[in-house]
């Protein structure tokens, strides 16, 4: 059996990967409270979009790559298949933006809409893991053992829930803080979890393997995750808030009361005389009476 490191550069990678999780967390529950206080249907699909993307694409693929920077295998290198990675991100994010679909708009007890996308989110953020560990190359067999592969399945079933339950439930932000950090705790043991599960057995060679290297893909994915957040950020910066949306309707209703006091338009032969200004009053004296 080929000896396997999960930290192979210390604890770097997974603190790394916990940051980014707890992160993409954060943005992801605050675009789930903009949902929940968004007004038009084309607003509700733009945080929801927003909302799948920083939690399938951050908190979970993102972290699941950087957590794979620290994996090797002792008599063989590594490669990564391209369109194989690719497609596990997708699955991520498509994952999660079910889940948070049948959460927010379906129909239904609210409960039962959080199991039933809880199920299908925690079974596609699985498939995202064992898509991306698919798409390893090495000079070896790669075996899993059942138990630890059904334990982090169970374990992104049970995060996927309670996530989408937090997005449904949770508006104040010290609380999104603290569901993030929980979120990011699961996000990081499913990935573990999942990882103790495989053996390698090595069949070292001198034939080059194909693919790219994990450190070869970090510069474009690390720039797509570092433009993603500064956009994410900057879209919820920029979108006003409900507290907004309450301040500009009354500022309006204020608008529309002071527009009902001021007279409409004098008659052809009135005089507005403004005689009481100091305390706002407004009279009118007709000209035919003097």
């Amino acid at each position: 059996m080929g000896q396997i490191h999960h930290f192979d550069h210390g604890w770097i990678t997974p603190t790394v990967s916990y940051v980014l999780s707890v992160l993409g967390s954060m943005l992801g529950l605050t675009c789930a409270v903009r949902f929940r206080t968004a007004g038009g249907r084309g607003e509700r699909i733009w945080w929801l979009v927003l909302a799948s993307l920083s939690i399938g694409g951050t908190a979970i693929w993102s972290m699941h790559f950087v957590a794979m920077m620290g994996f090797s295998v002792v008599g063989t290198p590594i490669r990564y298949d391209v369109g194989l990675t690719v497609a596990s991100a997708v699955i991520a994010v498509l994952a999660v933006g079910v889940g948070l679909t049948i959460a927010l708009l379906g129909t239904g007890a609210k409960n039962l809409r959080i199991v039933i996308g809880g199920v299908i989110a925690g079974l596609g953020v699985a498939a995202m893991h064992y898509t991306g560990m698919a798409a390893m190359k090495l000079n070896g067999e790669v075996s899993y053992a059942m138990t630890q592969v059904g334990l982090s399945i169970g374990i992104a079933v049970v995060a996927a829930a309670v996530a989408l339950w937090l997005a449904v439930t949770v508006r104040r932000p010290i609380v999104i803080f603290a569901a993030a950090l929980v979120m990011g705790i699961a996000v990081n043991g499913m990935h573990f979890t999942g990882m103790t599960a495989m053996s390698v057995e090595a069949h070292p060679t001198t034939d080059q393997l194909p693919g790219a290297t994990a450190s070869g893909m970090l510069v474009p994915i690390g720039l797509a995750v570092v433009f993603g957040i500064i956009g994410l950020a900057y879209a919820l910066m920029s979108a006003p808030t409900e507290e907004d949306r309450a301040a500009a309707a009354y500022l309006a209703q204020r608008r529309e009361e002071a527009a009902a006091r001021i007279p409409q338009q004098a008659g052809p032969g009135t005089t507005l005389n403004g005689g009481g200004l100091g305390s706002g009053a407004w009279t009118y004296r007709d000209r035919s009476s003097r």
